[in-house]
């Protein structure tokens, strides 16, 4: 199973991941959220709170709740 091993914010929603494969990417939160809708999502269009992120069991999460996994991550 892929996990992420570390998330480092870069400024302006993006966020670069490395993975347990070696890949990297850059997430970018902004797009993200433009193309999806939920109430989770609400209180990471803060950029303070957007960069609360932590990883926890490989996945990228939030403090109210928020947690994509790598497979999610990886597709976009």
């Amino acid at each position: 199973m892929n996990k992420i091993l570390y998330a480092e914010y870069l400024g302006a929603f993006r966020i670069k991941l490395v993975f347990s494969d070696h890949q990297e990417i850059i997430f970018d939160l902004a797009a993200y959220m433009k193309a999806k809708k939920g109430s989770l999502l609400k209180a990471l269009h803060d950029e303070q709170y957007a960069q609360r992120f932590f990883i926890d069991a490989g996945a990228l999460c939030w403090p109210n709740g928020l947690e994509l996994s790598p497979e999610r991550l990886k597709s976009l």
